[in-house]
């Protein structure tokens, strides 16, 4: 079953503008999650919204968003207030520049949507902007209201479709300058660097993001497989912590005999982690 679009609209690109829906590009929904549960009943928790000062419940319908300006000091705001500020993104994506997408640090990627006609008339308008982009190699840069906050958006053509991917601002991204000020400058010798870049030549390979495996994950559904059949999961034995070696070209040579006797396997794609049956999966 497709799922549900997040954003309904229009992209706009000057005069020409065109219906498209935003999908999300990506899904958690094969995670293991779990509830919170009493352990002495095996019951679920329950959560109930209290006043801090009182301690007496809240109904949904008294409680509204507070803005804090001093020690118990709030601006209070009705959701109708926010729903009034309606801005030109809520239901537009107007393409206000095209830049290089090489030009976009990674660091100002947050969500990632496949953008797509949401109907038969803006067809051509819809190929026409993502036919030009694809010819100039250029992605388009605009803006967009998701979940009720405006964000930055690239767009970039992929395949018949365009992808869209929401930004951060600069004030969300950390510089570099603070974390790396007091690294010092190393003079690394040319042997050294060699047997550095043999050991990445030896494990050069193509980007397949379908031989990532969460082993975490799998680990996770072992064990709860083993529970649910009545088996007492085995206690992993502890590891030795790291031990930093100063002789760094000595390693370096060792890992180069040990890279070589590895060779180069084929990987099959793994497969996902099977839930245990019996029950869906649940959420935190």
């Amino acid at each position: 079953m497709a799922p549900r679009p997040n954003w309904k609209g229009y992209l706009k690109l000057s005069l020409v503008s065109c219906s498209i829906a935003l999908y999300p590009a990506i899904s958690a929904g094969e995670r293991v999650s779990f509830n919170q549960i009493n352990k002495n009943t095996g019951n679920r928790i329950r959560y109930k919204k209290v006043d801090a000062e009182t301690d007496e419940m809240v109904e949904s319908q008294d409680i509204v968003k507070g803005y804090q300006i001093d020690k118990n000091v709030y601006v209070t705001v009705e959701n109708e207030e926010l729903e009034e500020l309606q801005v030109e993104s809520t239901h537009t994506i107007e393409i206000d520049k095209f830049v290089p997408a090489k030009d976009i640090d990674a660091a100002y990627f947050e969500s990632a949507y496949y953008v797509v006609p949401n109907d038969n008339v803006g067809q051509d308008a819809f190929a026409v902007i993502r036919d030009a982009m694809k010819g100039k190699g250029m992605v388009g840069l605009g803006r967009i209201v998701i979940s009720k906050r405006e964000r930055p958006i690239i767009l970039e053509p992929w395949g018949k479709g365009i992808r869209g991917i929401t930004l951060r601002y600069a004030y969300e991204v950390r510089k570099e300058d603070e974390y790396f000020a007091d690294i010092p400058n190393v003079k690394i010798s040319g042997e050294m660097l060699k047997l550095a870049e043999h050991i990445l030549e030896t494990k050069a390979a193509e980007f397949d993001p379908s031989e990532f495996v969460d082993h975490y994950e799998v680990a996770v559904v072992d064990l709860l497989k083993k529970k649910q059949g009545g088996k007492a999961p085995p206690k992993a034995a502890k590891r030795a912590p790291a031990v930093p070696v100063s002789n760094v070209i000595d390693l370096l040579k060792r890992s180069v005999e040990l890279e070589a006797k590895r060779g180069k396997k084929s990987k099959s794609p793994p497969l996902a982690p099977e839930m245990p049956k019996g029950k869906k999966k649940q959420r935190a």
